[in-house]
């Protein structure tokens, strides 16, 4: 069918174990449900292979029912950044929109959701030559180091870049030494993002409480199916935290490191358990206070739900407005 812009696009985000899974399952699957959607994942971790326990992948199952995007396209070792997910998550939303179905991104990486919103930074392409030196300074000097030296050029963007997130640190201080200008005084180039796709934007919230609860729950289930079983198979693949895929909270939590930089899988199973929910949680928090940034004053707003209160209906009725508002003749019960 010929693609008609902007294309209806559907966001359902909240922070980890807050049940967009099942939120996705009732909605898309099942008798009465609306089937003409395909999910495109915005989870930064579910794009590896062999890490499925650990990221909470869907089921193989609710995947044959319900057809899902950029899950197990990278092996462990090799690098997957915001711009390679809005580069094919826009291509999948018009393969989507074309086949007359509705795209529906979903996942817990804000940062992601973000920039595909809003659209990626318009700065300057990567230079080879100083993303190598500045490769050799994290070497020499440290992490801490020359998030002191960002703070100094572009106090922004050290205040939105966390210390462990190597890539960005770098990307920054990249960007300041090719241009002198820091990261944060490029204009985000989102307009066309906004003016390409219409917007739903979805946000799953609970109680605290209740979330860290859920949290625990996950992450000792993961456990009694197979996690620790999961992180040997991968360390017997030759993979350890130095590659991009076992960084992830319930992966690098399993590893301890020598003075030699030399690796091994700790014995102790209920403390790498008591670290990866401490973690988890931690990761929940951040999450909540990232998701609120989705939305600015030129964007679409965020209807926020209780996903402890069935929002399922409420959720349907937002897509009926958002394809209705499209002018396309599709029913939510077909």
């Amino acid at each position: 069918m010929p693609l008609a812009f902007p294309i209806p696009v559907l966001l359902l985000f909240g922070p980890t174990a807050s049940g967009k899974t099942e939120v996705l399952e009732t909605l898309f699957t099942g008798a009465g449900a609306f089937s003409l959607a395909e999910i495109v994942s915005a989870d930064s971790m579910q794009v590896y292979q062999g890490m499925d326990i650990g990221t909470a992948k869907p089921s193989q199952e609710l995947r044959a029912r319900l057809p899902h995007h950029l899950i197990d396209i990278r092996a462990p070792d090799e690098p997957f950044n915001v711009g390679d997910f809005v580069h094919l998550a826009s291509e999948l939303c018009a393969d989507i929109a074309a086949r007359g179905k509705l795209p529906v991104l979903s996942g817990g990486t804000g940062f992601y959701l973000k920039n595909f919103v809003q659209g990626l930074p318009a700065a300057p392409p990567s230079d080879a030559l100083i993303r190598r030196e500045l490769r050799e300074e994290l070497r020499l000097r440290g992490a801490p180091a020359l998030a002191e030296e960002l703070a100094g050029y572009d106090p922004i963007s050290a205040a939105r870049i966390h210390i462990n997130d190597k890539y960005r640190l770098l990307r920054a201080l990249e960007v300041f030494r090719l241009t002198g200008k820091p990261l944060s005084s490029f204009a985000m180039s989102g307009q066309s993002a906004l003016s390409r796709y219409r917007f739903l934007l979805i946000g799953l919230e609970r109680p605290r409480e209740e979330l860290y609860r859920r949290i625990n729950e996950r992450c000792a289930a993961m456990f009694r199916v197979g996690l620790a079983n999961e992180v040997q198979r991968l360390f017997e693949a030759g993979y350890t935290p130095k590659d991009p895929g076992l960084r992830a909270i319930g992966y690098h939590e399993f590893f301890e490191e020598d003075a030699a930089g030399n690796f091994a899988l700790k014995t102790n199973l209920d403390e790498v358990e008591a670290l990866v929910a401490r973690n988890s949680r931690h990761y929940a928090k951040r999450q909540i206070t990232y998701f609120a940034s989705l939305a600015n004053n030129d964007g679409p707003p965020i209807h926020w739900v209780s996903a402890a209160d069935a929002p399922v209906e409420r959720i349907r009725m937002d897509m009926e407005k958002l394809l209705l508002k499209q002018g396309q003749p599709v029913t939510l019960n077909p």
